[in-house]
């Protein structure tokens, strides 16, 4: 895959869709081999793989940085973690998988509880959904879960006064995620990880014609 012709829009949609329950890479991977980039374009396509592949690893960096941060603000570390599930649920997996997890456990209590939070039935018209996919959450619309759980974090960030704080937490976080995949070499492993992508990515619309 020619990482170099991926616009920013399509990492962004790629990252949306993909799986993050994947394990992390390990260290010894992760901290392997850094090599200056011999020109932009080079730079280009070795960021975007990077920051494809070792998702789960920079996603754990973000919430370890902020985290150091917040030891002394209890409020600001359950904001964190609100913003931080309010960002998640914008993943189609993430937000499937939540989903389906709560209301497993709410149907060990109230089955008729739970069968209010299946999803809707998105009509079919000669095997083809006849609106555009929507993604739920417990019977909800996505967008609903994100924007209470977003209003709550605010709120707890203003409170608390840990906003200037997660802010340098963040840019420090960034800066680190900026720096490695810049200079860390892309190897086989993503390379064929992005192979296998591919793949599943073709064999999808393949499977919704």
């Amino acid at each position: 895959m020619d990482w170099g012709n991926v616009t920013a829009e399509d990492l962004i949609d790629a990252l949306r869709e993909v799986d993050w329950s994947s394990p992390p890479r390990p260290l010894s991977e992760f901290f392997s081999r850094f090599t200056v980039p011999r020109s932009s374009a080079k730079w280009n396509s070795r960021f975007k793989c990077n920051l494809y592949y070792y998702r789960t690893n920079y996603f754990i960096l973000i919430v370890l940085i902020v985290g150091l941060g917040f030891l002394r603000r209890p409020v600001s570390i359950l904001a964190a973690i609100l913003t931080a599930l309010s960002i998640a649920f914008l993943n189609d997996s993430f937000a499937g998988t939540f989903s389906e997890k709560v209301t497993r456990t709410v149907r060990q209590f109230s089955p008729h509880l739970a069968a209010k939070m299946r999803p809707p039935l998105t009509p079919v018209i000669r095997g083809r959904p006849s609106t555009k996919r929507i993604v739920h959450i417990c019977g909800r619309p996505r967008w609903v879960f994100v924007f209470i759980f977003s209003s709550v974090s605010f709120i707890l960030w203003y409170v608390s006064c840990g906003l200037l704080t997660v802010l340098w937490a963040l840019a420090v976080a960034l800066l680190a995620i900026l720096l490695h995949a810049s200079f860390r070499t892309p190897n086989l492993k993503a390379r064929l990880n992005t192979f296998r992508e591919e793949f599943r990515a073709v064999w999808r619309n393949y499977s919704e014609l």
